[in-house]
């Protein structure tokens, strides 16, 4: 990699160099208008020189206006058009009718992050989803809205609260450390931090999503970074894939204004089926009756203390409500052939299902400015987004599992003044099973991401530019808990309380950059050099008070009469690089592109700070050979695809190199509380990757195979010490080796093109396959009881179920080493918890002036029963009940024995099944008004809409959602949500 890095570097500087004698000629104005071929204008088509950078794209009215040279080309592009190139020659004036195509994928334009590639062209593999596709989704994170949209990348939401970070994995797990994982998040050139905010709320389990303060109206396009070729470029950073997201920017023309307004409501989408009073008290009574034992008011109290004819469905009194959603947005867009400016404002409100009236807020602002000077030497791009949002709905009660474990006779939960209720349920010895509920948590957070990028055209072909970007991310969480939401018997030993945590991150970075591009002949050239500095602050506080005096004050610290300080911490993380590309292209058939970086990092010690990664990816289009046109002229295009490289993984803590002591209670003295080791470095992420496309029937269909071959070595980890050492961990590298796999089959296709019905669809399915390798003695490590060599990371270990007992009657668990107890040493049963494959087929069909859109989501994979009670005392799901009629579930009982044979067959793979699904992700239906008599009282365009999510899932899952089908099924990530709306453009 070393000597990949170099010639790439020394070859760009030599081509960058040699350019310097190129004689720049005079500019000519350009203006026109592109219009279809019913004479209507068409928005957004990207107008590009051919061979060289610089361009515009046509406003609302499909008009444009930019510089040109003489001997300058243009080339106008448009999705679903066919792509025209116009020689510039003395014209000032250059109107356009573009032709529909079956199919102009090729012509895709696509971030490549410090370059722009087409999808004809690219030899990396990148995943696009533009913002028609997005922008109606009633989300708070950008992430769910790529679920089932693209090959490889799996997201599966954090829980059902909004703000909560979803779980994203790119080609699967490379590190054995979670937080190893997080691939890099990149706003309009700004990479910020993704590892999720910390949280004491019900959002700790995955954190708060640091892009839940987006609009996801304002963004233009995500695209998703995979292999080699297409992340070496950011080194460390891309170990994990690179997630590009692009805010709109203004178009040339007159000024436009587009409001945007929709209103709706969400709702848990399903239910489990439960016991009614009648049958769960048959259960408990057949309990006794099989043990021969008398109930009580002690081990009955449901039987002989609550009220009998009581009937509550749990289920509908916590989560059966429905949580109201109103989105409003404004952006303002226009300017000049050398000025265009855009600014866009949003307001989201969201309701909770739960009770207690709790809600989310967010409102964000977006500014863009783009500007280039007459003679199109000079450039500036500059962006700022900012977001801030106020999160209620993240009280310290968790709700699902208790819900699930109440007997619908049980009292109720609330009186009428909503406390708590407690005389009944004291009356039998028992907590309400939802003290803490009225406890309260408000999350505040700040966002903002700004950037500004210059550029200066030395020559005709080399080009100076530097990106300056700064972004500061402020998240403060108050959590209250008053006395009144616990027991009042206690009350005299509990006080009033608050939490409080305090979290800041505040980066920025500088990246100056040469850029060549030349054609000479048949020979195409694009090379590209240049360095990163960035530094990265994070800082962390916490408290906590207690006794106040009244509930009122809870939260002002100054009436609290004891503090405790809990965390407080800051960490400084500094980064610096330097990259290169050379992209070399031949007959525009023939594409060669080689990326090279150095990093350094200060999370290692000053030995192992740096480390040189780097990729080469080549392609091949063969239908562009004259011979292969005659073998096959059924095959419209096709294009061998290639790459290898590799990329590090530096997401560690800070300073762990170094030793870190803490001050003793008495004076003058110092204990060591980290030992220190100064010789770790980075994981290695080697990524191999070989693929075809190809284009049938005048490219009316395009599919794409890829397979991938990702091995993550070096791992690190805390590797476990012996306590005499006095520390439980050291951080260092182990020799494990992580290896991803699979195939990603993509399918584009143009069912119908006629000039009223148009029908597109795409299809894609990823086969994935996790493994760790090998793992030197790992029976001996701290890990032996979580991972197994030749098996996936994300496993269950499981003991071995062997049917009932016939003697006892009871489950019956194999001692396999016949010790005569169960522990880890008798899981030998492997289960993986990956899906087998997953994917999603998207539709887009037009009629008129009617727009159809929907996604089905899928995905293989097994999961948990929801709520497996079959043999437990306190049974509640109508299933199990019907099951405990026949032989394959014990009896239900309340001896020791049965419940101990009840606890340990949940930790076996009888209560596992099959979680696989096809969901109706989106389904959107829009109608555009006719224009003329709209344009007579001022209006451009003005559409409506109705938007579904999550509208119905196909499965045979027993539970709440087959998507979460882990840790007894009740948990949800995915409510159902409806929206109707409106959109004007003046």
């Amino acid at each position: 990699m070393k000597f990949l890095f170099r010639s790439c570097l020394r070859l760009s500087i030599f081509l960058v160099l040699s350019s310097w004698a190129i004689p720049c000629t005079g500019q000519q104005q350009i203006s026109g208008t592109v219009t279809n071929t019913d004479k209507m204008p068409i928005p957004g088509v990207n107008i590009t020189f051919k061979n060289k950078p610089g361009g515009t794209s046509t406003n609302f009215d499909g008009q444009y206006e930019l510089n040109a040279q003489a001997q300058d080309s243009l080339v106008f592009a448009y999705l679903g058009y066919q792509t025209q190139t116009i020689a510039v020659a003395n014209q000032t004036q250059i109107n356009i009718t573009l032709q529909e195509e079956e199919n102009s994928l090729g012509d895709l334009v696509i971030n490549a992050g410090y370059y722009t590639t087409t999808e004809r062209e690219r030899t990396g593999n990148i995943a696009k989803v533009t913002a028609e596709e997005i922008e109606l989704q009633p989300l708070v994170s950008p992430l769910q809205a790529l679920q089932g949209r693209m090959a490889g990348v799996e997201i599966t939401p954090g829980n059902d609260l909004p703000g909560s970070a979803p779980t994203i994995r790119i080609r699967g797990q490379n590190s054995l450390r979670a937080e190893g994982n997080y691939p890099l998040y990149i706003i309009d050139g700004m990479p910020i931090n993704s590892a999720p905010v910390e949280s004491n709320s019900n959002l700790s389990f995955t954190g708060i999503d640091p892009l839940s303060t987006l609009n996801l109206s304002n963004i233009e396009s995500i695209e998703v970074l995979k292999d080699a070729d297409a992340t070496a470029i950011y080194g460390s950073r891309g170990a994990n894939g690179v997630i590009l997201i692009t805010t709109k920017k203004g178009t040339p023309g007159e000024t436009t204004v587009q409001a945007r307004i929709s209103t709706g409501f969400s709702e848990v989408p399903n239910q489990i089926e439960l016991l009614n009073t009648n049958d769960y008290l048959k259960v408990r009574q057949r309990a006794f009756e099989n043990d021969g034992i008398a109930p009580n008011e002690n081990n009955a109290y449901d039987l002989l203390v609550w009220d009998q004819e009581r009937d509550t469905d749990w289920q509908e009194e916590f989560f059966g409500g429905q949580a109201e959603f109103t989105q409003a947005n404004l952006s303002i867009a226009g300017g000049s052939s050398t000025t265009r400016y855009r600014i866009n404002g949003s307001y989201l409100n969201q309701g909770s299902v739960y009770p207690g009236g709790a809600n989310y807020h967010k409102a964000t602002g977006n500014a863009q400015l783009n500007h280039k000077g007459k003679n199109d030497k000079f450039s500036l791009d500059m962006s700022l987004t900012y977001g801030t949002d106020r999160n209620y709905t993240v009280g310290i009660g968790a709700v699902i599992p208790q819900v699930f474990s109440l007997a619908p006779n049980a009292p109720r939960i609330f009186n009428e003044d909503g406390s708590l209720h407690w005389e009944e349920w004291s009356q039998v010895g028992r907590e309400n099973p939802f003290q803490g509920y009225p406890n309260t948590s408000e999350v505040k957070t700040h966002n903002m991401v700004t950037n500004l990028n210059l550029s200066y055209r030395l020559f005709e072909k080399l080009e100076l530019s530097t990106n300056f970007g700064y972004t500061h991310l402020n998240s403060n969480e108050l959590t209250k808990r008053p006395k009144e939401s616990f027991n009042p018997e206690y009350a005299e030993f509990i006080d009033h309380e608050s939490a409080h945590l305090e979290g800041q991150r505040a980066s920025w970075i500088i990246e100056p950059q040469l850029s060549y591009q030349k054609n000479i002949g048949k020979l195409g050239i694009k090379a590209l050099a240049g360095t990163t500095l960035q530094e990265q602050l994070n800082r962390q506080t916490g408290v906590t008070g207690t006794g106040y005096a009244t509930r009122s004050m809870i939260g002002n610290l100054a009436a609290a009469t004891t503090l405790s300080r809990g965390i407080n911490q800051e960490t400084k993380y500094r980064y610096m690089a330097f990259f290169s590309r050379l992209g070399i292209d031949w007959d525009t058939k023939y594409f060669i592109n080689l990326t090279g970086r150095r990093d350094g990092s200060s999370r290692f010690g000053p030995q192992e700070r740096f480390a040189n990664f780097g990729a080469i990816g080549a392609a091949w289009i063969f239908t562009e050979e004259t011979w292969m046109a005659k073998q096959l002229p059924w095959l419209s295009f096709g294009k061998l695809r290639g790459s290898y490289g590799s990329t590090g993984n530096d997401q560690i803590g800070d300073y762990g190199y170094l030793d870190i002591y803490e001050a003793t209670q008495g004076p003058g003295g110092l204990y060591p509380t980290r030992l220190a080791n100064p010789f770790y470095s980075w994981e290695i992420n080697k990524k191999l990757e070989a693929a075809i496309q190809l284009g049938f029937l005048k490219d009316r269909l395009h599919l794409n195979v890829s397979y991938y071959q990702n091995r993550s070595s070096n791992q690190l980890v805390g590797y476990s010490l012996p306590s005499i050492t006095g520390f439980s961990s050291v951080q260092a590298n182990l020799p494990a080796t992580v290896e991803n796999r699979g195939w990603e089959i993509e399918a584009n296709a143009k069912v119908l093109n006629t000039r009223h019905w148009k029908w597109q669809s795409a299809l894609n399915l990823t086969l994935p396959k996790n493994e760790l390798v090998s793992y030197a003695n790992l029976e001996q490590s701290s890990y032996a009881n979580t991972y197994r060599v030749g098996e996936p990371l994300n496993i269950d270990l499981l003991y071995q179920y062997e049917g009932i007992d016939p003697e006892t009657g009871y489950y019956q668990i194999a001692d396999v080493n016949e010790d005569g107890r169960l522990d880890y040493e008798d899981r030998v049963v492997v289960k993986d918890r990956n899906p087998e494959f997953y994917g999603g087929w998207q539709n887009t069909l037009q009629y008129k002036n009617f727009n159809l859109q929907f996604l089905f989501q899928f995905a293989k994979k097994e999961g948990e029963f929801a709520l497996f009670d079959a043999g437990r005392i306190g049974a509640l799901r109508q299933e199990d009940y019907l099951e405990l009629e026949g032989n394959e579930f014990q009896e239900i009982s309340t001896q020791l024995n049965a419940i101990r044979g009840y606890n340990n067959v949940t930790q076996t793979a009888l209560p596992y099944t099959d979680a696989s699904y096809i969901r109706l992700k989106t389904l959107s239906l829009s109608y555009s008004l006719p224009v003329t008599p709209l344009q007579k009282i001022g209006i451009k365009n003005c559409s409506v809409f109705v938007h579904g999510q999550n509208l119905f899932t196909l499965t045979n899952y027993r539970g709440m959602d087959p998507e979460m089908a882990l840790g007894q099924g009740t948990a949800f990530g995915a409510l159902r949500t409806f929206t109707t709306g409106i959109e004007i453009n003046f």
